[in-house]
């Protein structure tokens, strides 16, 4: 059932100047949990030296207690949770990284992946350099360290000169907290204020939670430097070093990732979601009894489905929120259950009714078959599919995990018949790419100037993707290369 989801790599959260600067990262780390749940850490500065605790594992599960939140003392922090897309899971490639530089000690995290990352580290380590990690933050840790720059923000600005793809950066120095976006915006990252104390977060939601103001989005390219000077005061420069390139939010952000109370570029996720919906009753209108959603992704586009159709919405399966990836499965029988671990029909609402099932992605389908399956098993009459977002081609190098495309249900299939048969589900349908553009943006896509980033629908990856020259896009091989690198 994992395989069959979309993951978020991490997300980054840090603040400088507050003295419950550790306990207040936790918390926003907290509030991004969704986008990682394998690993967080936090690296905080007392004026003398650098702490850092890296864990396995949930924030509340492992920087919630006095003792660990004992051992991160000081006025500025920065932290990050992370989601490993293959192999094993080590502490060693928790974030954020720290090291003591020629201009003394820097943490760093980002979100993303870098395109060129790969062929980075294999030029590094031919010139020399160790490294102790698979993350390719570490590839951005040693452009740093060989930097001619003077400044570490300089130096910063300098390795990112050097990378391509998507990230959304914060780095910490002894005085200043550093945030960066790519270029093209792909990852998100928000400036925000508490009591005049400036903080770089992924989302929004992670501001809310601590009783900070949201100031802006860091831009497209954008390097703001926040710093406390000798008598205290704290600056904040902006800096965009780089060519202007229009901005390209991920557009999986509106449909997945972000949490539903985020505001992403503008846009309050969750009001975007329900106009999804809407477009999608619109594209794709069917006679049924009980729109249903598949939790929780599919509960916002439902209710813009259910508003726009007039058919009646209701909690058709209801999902077990404790029941985790690492659920022990100890017997055939037991897996046999499948889905049923996470979700259960609400038979009362779904029995001997035409039950509109709407979702917010589908990926390879294994899921999806097995909910129509327990709906209909429920006593549904008949059973429609309506997924929220386009069908999915292609893979992602900027921080998604995605299957291999030939797993991928849209390249298994080459008909909506064929995949409606095999998840057999009554009917099958999509939302269009513009019905998802114009319920992000209000306007179509435009082919020639694509306003979002939407490679896994079409294929219009919007940078370079270095590491993959001279190989197929959809190369297993390099993709599990890619994977690793991340």
């Amino acid at each position: 059932m994992d395989g069959d989801t979309l993951r978020e790599e991490c997300g980054v959260f840090g603040i400088l100047g507050h003295e419950d600067a550790a306990a207040l990262t936790a918390l926003g780390l907290h509030a991004l949990q969704h986008r990682g749940q394998e690993a967080a850490g936090i690296v905080t500065f007392d004026g003398l030296q650098f702490h850092s605790e890296r864990h396995m594992g949930l924030v509340g599960d492992r920087f919630t207690d006095a003792a660990t939140l004992g051992r991160l003392p000081g006025a500025m922090a920065m932290g990050h949770v992370r989601y490993s897309t293959t192999g094993e899971t080590v502490l060693r490639n928790v974030q954020p990284l720290f090291a003591e530089l020629e201009v003394g000690g820097i943490a760093i995290a980002h979100n993303g992946n870098l395109t060129n990352g790969l062929s980075l580290r294999k030029r590094l380590i031919s010139q020399g350099a160790i490294c102790q990690s698979t993350s390719d933050t570490e590839v951005v840790l040693h452009l740093i360290a060989r930097s001619q720059r003077t400044a570490s923000s300089d130096r910063v600005i300098d390795a990112l000169g050097a990378i391509e793809g998507a990230y959304a950066m914060v780095a910490m120095t002894r005085t200043k907290l550093i945030g960066a976006r790519d270029p093209n915006g792909i990852r998100p990252l928000v400036l925000g204020d508490l009591d005049g104390k400036p903080i770089f977060a992924s989302e929004s939601c992670a501001l809310d939670i601590i009783g900070a103001r949201f100031v802006r989005d860091v831009e497209c390219g954008e390097v703001i430097v926040a710093e406390i000077q000798s008598d205290g005061r704290i600056t904040i420069e902006s800096y965009k070093p780089f060519k202007p390139q229009r901005e390209r939010v991920c557009l999986f952000e509106y449909v997945y990732f972000a949490r539903p109370d985020s505001v992403v570029a503008g846009r309050p996720v969750y009001a975007v979601r329900k106009k999804m919906g809407m477009n999608l009753a619109r594209e794709a209108p069917v006679d049924a009894d009980v729109v249903v959603p598949v939790p929780d992704g599919g509960t916002p586009a439902a209710l813009g489905f259910a508003q726009q159709s007039g058919i009646p919405f209701e909690y058709g399966i209801i999902r077990n929120h404790y029941v985790g990836r690492t659920f022990i499965e100890p017997t055939q029988s037991i897996r046999a259950l499948g889905v049923r671990l996470k979700h259960s029909a609400n038979r009362h609402e779904i029995e001997g009714k035409r039950v509109v099932l709407v979702d917010d992605s589908i990926v390879r389908g294994t899921t999806s078959l097995k909910i129509v399956q327990m709906i209909r098993d429920a006593g549904a009459r008949e059973v429609h599919i309506r997924v929220a977002s386009p069908m999915i081609y292609h893979s992602d190098y900027y921080g998604i995990d995605t299957p291999d495309p030939d797993k991928l249900l849209a390249n298994q299939y080459s008909t909506i018949e064929d995949m409606c048969a095999y998840i057999g589900a009554d009917s099958l349908a999509f939302l269009s790419i513009d019905g998802l553009y114009t319920a992000v943006g209000g306007e179509k896509r435009d082919p020639k100037a694509p306003q979002f980033t939407d490679h896994y629908f079409t294929g219009d990856y919007p940078t370079p993707l270095t590491d993959l020259k001279g190989r197929s896009k959809g190369d297993p091989k390099q993709i599990s290369m890619l994977r690793e690198a991340v």
